[in-house]
């Protein structure tokens, strides 16, 4: 129940996200719904691969490659989900930050831990 709910959250992150950028688009809830599960697979399969990879680079950079990391990785589900589309690389990385705040604060308000 808890994975529907952080599932359903971070849909509501992504529908939110045309609101604060104009270069990011959701054409609808079930388009945010898809690519809230894509986005969700990715960061769980394929990005703890790409760090690994890039950890010369992101301990240089003082940790600051994760951010286009993350970036490309948005960026990338915009250009694959139907309905939801990422301007650019720079509105890719601006959109995970934004992204990621507003379903960490949703997340906050939302699931409580009942310890």
């Amino acid at each position: 129940m808890r994975l529907l709910l952080v599932w359903l959250i971070n849909a509501v992150a992504l529908f939110a996200l045309p609101y604060v950028f104009s270069s990011i688009h959701v054409s609808s809830f079930v388009a945010a719904l898809v690519a809230a599960l894509i986005l969700g697979l990715i960061n769980t399969l394929i990005r703890p691969l790409l760090v690994l990879l890039t950890l010369p680079v992101t301990v240089l950079t003082l940790g600051l490659f994760i951010f286009v990391i993350n970036g490309l990785l948005f960026w990338a589900v915009g250009s694959w989900v139907e309905g939801f589309r990422v301007a650019g690389f720079w509105a890719g990385v601006f959109g995970a930050i934004v992204y990621s705040v507003i379903s960490w604060a949703l997340s906050g308000l939302l699931l409580r831990k009942h310890d």
